[in-house]
């Protein structure tokens, strides 16, 4: 007797007799778990092959070692808490469809390559199943889907449902009106992969030259450039936000508030003491960024008075209520889904709400009585969390303070402001930091050493200066308080057993592992094999360079290995805090993802009838996808607005020389990076040197065939800039320092050599770099 498939349905006997037949006893082959899993992308957990596969026992253990086994081979990958086989998508995934096959159906690919993923090979094609019902999607839509995989080798691999389509794209051009010395109207567009477009007198509308505009191609000519239409005036290219609205517009983000949600948010009434334990006498402060206009969170804390905890502290962080505004079923509720978080430009913040609610309502500011969701959590004096309470509460900020603000007072500086607070409020509140800070060396997170940058503007928008602001203990403080508040979230829904959205950090992948392990070995570095990693192990390797020339690579590399961080109904942990159970609840006035924590907490300690919904706890993973590609297009459209400012600050030094650092190796070429400014430039492999230059993958460099010198990932070199394209924020450079000899093996170097095959002119690789 064959044993039964798993996923058919079992014969009417078969389920009366509750017993396993002795061939349907027998452990399933390695062929057998990869099938499963290839016809299941949905069931893929471990304890969903076990209950597939009717395992057991000591047979889960055996699951268990197999799966490791198949990982190990490269035959499987993990994603969350999922397996799939490499380069396969997960369930449910975020499409771009781009075209159409030559029977209509609509054809998709992912919107982003997933970080876990190797090399650079095409992305897997999805063929779009037509809906009845629903919105109809068409080409260039941007839609979460659920997919599924599909047999037929010769077209798409997967078919796709679509869950919920984003807002509609329309084939338009954003670009700058330029007149032509004859005359002529012209569109530069502010992506370098989209054409030139003219308009007619007729097509340009209320626009002027050096107006930004959204144009709409009406037809291309057999001759010339392609035409277009003005279907809207962004605004004029010299207005001060000029830069971060191009990135607006490029990355579809949400910045005008519809009529319905204004309206809802000017109606909103002032919280009452209704239900809620009366904090307003508690002596809580904020303390942010000196410029900061929405006060999301308050902290305080006092010596524990529990005999049983000498010199334990109560550390108190009180989180504005944003969920009692904020409802289910509300516009402003599908607004801010649809942000998913607030996105912050070096000229202007594009808010997840209203300022009526974000500044005002829900902001915790000095001496006004605000509602807050607050949890007060008892630590030892070695650091380890002892306990901790919800409580939803009236509060009143009993000062606003700026980080240097705070910093200044600890330090021997208090100003008129913080001198009464210092012994009352600020010193407790450092003498907690100090004990959690305990725990925070005992839990040993990730310590990348990585400044960042931020830009100053002038009046006009334009560049100022790019500054590192200091890190200080009081930025220190208020993380820890917030990790700490995060982790106590998670483990109160988790013991409530109540669905939630996690915030999780896979660890890096075996080929991450491998080839950090193979870079490593240049410095006569070791890293462990086989063992779990855990951050402590990369933080041993980050002391050993530390001040030492290579110190600025090795945090580079290391970074580069870890895997992304991303939003989850399922709980993976999160490996760089090395944290089991993480999930975001701090700052629910700009991410989305807090107020989903916030809604489980009402519901589960029954602080309210405004806490999750089922229908809610039923699209989270729908939820978790959608805000884990609005925060990456969030940070690619800050990125983007960095270098435009920046290739326009620098548009009129051409010719100039630069000190930089190589930020990036490929084989086309290398990436610098201008410290002093912290925007990144291109220089063409084939505009380095006179040699043949290799891609050596695992040292992250570019190596000369001849010499055997070359350029690395964390180079300090001196390059001239040649070329700067402002609207798309590209830069060209040319290399002026020499090739150095490289540490460590050639190893890696000679297999890349021997693979590119002899008898090559150099002129022939450069045209074959340029495909």
């Amino acid at each position: 007797m064959a044993r039964r498939i798993p996923g058919s349905k079992p014969s009417r006997s078969a389920k009366a007799s509750g017993a396993k037949s002795a061939s349907e006893a027998r452990l399933p082959t390695r062929d057998e778990v990869l099938r499963f899993i290839t016809d299941n992308p949905d069931r893929t957990a471990k304890r969903d092959i076990a209950k597939a596969f009717g395992l057991r026992g000591g047979d889960r253990i055996w699951l268990k070692d197999l799966l490791r086994e198949l990982q190990d081979e490269g035959l499987l990958k993990k994603s969350r808490k999922r397996l799939l086989k490499p380069g396969a998508l997960p369930h449910v995934v975020v499409l771009d469809i781009f075209s159409r096959d030559a029977a209509g159906a609509l054809i998709a690919r992912p919107a982003e390559r997933d970080d876990r993923d190797e090399g650079d090979g095409p992305l897997p094609l999805v063929e779009i199943r037509t809906q009845k019902h629903g919105t109809a999607a068409g080409i260039g839509d941007r839609v979460l889907a659920r997919v599924f995989p599909m047999e037929n080798e010769a077209g798409p691999a997967y078919t796709g449902r679509i869950m919920k389509i984003f807002d509609k794209r329309r084939q338009s051009v954003l670009g700058v009106l330029r007149k032509a010395q004859d005359g002529t109207l012209r569109i530069e567009p502010v992506e370098r992969r989209q054409r030139e477009l003219t308009l007619d007198a007729d097509f340009s509308g209320d626009a002027r030259e050096g107006d930004l505009v959204e144009v709409e191609p009406v037809s291309a000519g057999r001759f010339g450039a392609p035409r277009g239409r003005v279907i809207s005036v962004i605004g004029s290219l010299s207005s001060e936000k000029a830069v971060s609205m191009i990135a607006i517009h490029a990355h579809e983000i949400p910045h005008i508030f519809p009529a319905p949600v204004l309206q809802e948010a000017e109606a909103a009434q002032a919280a009452t003491l209704s239900g809620r334990e009366d904090w307003r006498d508690w002596p809580l402060i904020t303390i942010d960024p000196a410029d900061a206009k929405d006060h999301d969170d308050a902290v305080m804390a006092e010596p524990d008075s529990d005999e049983n905890n000498p010199g334990g502290f109560i550390a108190t962080v009180a989180i504005a209520d944003v969920a009692h505004y904020v409802r289910h079923g509300m516009a402003l509720d599908r607004e801010a889904l649809k942000r998913g978080n607030s996105v912050y430009f070096p000229d202007r913040v594009v808010p997840m709400l209203p300022e009526r609610i974000s500044n005002d309502l829900c902001s915790l500011r000095e001496g006004e009585a605000r509602p807050a969701l607050a949890v007060r959590m008892r630590f030892s004096a070695e650091g380890r969390k002892i306990g901790h309470s919800f409580h939803r509460v009236m509060m009143r900020s009993a000062a606003k303070l700026s980080y240097s603000q705070a910093q200044a007072a600890i330090d021997g500086r208090p100003d008129d402001k913080t001198e009464p607070l210092l012994d009352p409020i600020l010193r407790p509140l450092w003498d907690a930091y100090a004990v959690l800070r305990r725990g925070r060396q005992s839990r040993q997170p990730l310590e990348l050493d990585l400044p960042e940058r931020k830009i100053l503007l002038k009046p006009d928008g334009t560049v100022d200066r790019v500054v590192v602001p200091p890190r200080l203990d009081a930025h220190k403080l208020i993380e820890e308080f917030m990790v700490q508040a995060n982790v106590a979230a998670a483990e109160t829904l988790e013991a409530k057993r109540q669905k939630l959205v996690y915030r999780v950090h896979d660890a890096p992948s075996l080929a991450k592992q491998e080839a950090l392990r193979e870079f490593l070995r240049s410095f006569e570095i070791s890293l462990a094999r086989g063992a779990q990693l855990k951050p402590a192990q990369f933080n041993a390797i980050l002391a050993r360079v530390k001040d030492t020339e290579h110190e600025q690579l090795v945090n580079e590399v290391v970074l580069r290995s870890q895997s992304q961080a991303v939003y989850a109904p399922d709980n993976l942990g999160h490996f760089g805090l090395n944290l089991r159970r993480y999930a975001h609840f701090t700052s629910p006035i700009r991410r989305y993802a807090d107020l989903i924590v916030h809604r489980a907490l009402i519901g589960a300690l029954g602080f309210g009838k405004d806490g999750l919904t089922p229908g809610e706890e039923e699209q989270l993973e729908e939820v978790a996808a959608l805000i884990s590609a609005t925060e990456r297009r969030a940070m690619a459209a800050e990125r983007d607005t960095v270098d435009r400012l920046v290739a326009e600050h620098l548009s009129g030094r051409i010719g100039e020389e630069f000190e930089a650092r190589i930020s990036g190796v490929a084989k086309a070429g290398l990436f610098v990076q201008l410290p002093d400014y912290g925007a990144d430039g291109f220089i063409p492999v084939s505009t380095v040197g006179e040699e043949y230059y290799i891609y050596d993958e695992a040292r992250h460099a570019l190596v000369g065939d001849q010499s055997g010198k070359g350029f690395q990932l964390g180079d300090s070199v001196s390059v001239r800039l040649v070329e700067v394209a402002p609207l798309a924020g590209a830069m060209r450079f040319e290399m002026l320092s020499e090739p150095e000899r490289l540490p460590g093996s050639m190893k890696s170097f000679h297999k890349a050599k021997g693979q590119r095959g002899r008898g090559k002119s150099r002129t022939g690789g450069a045209a074959r770099r340029r495909r």
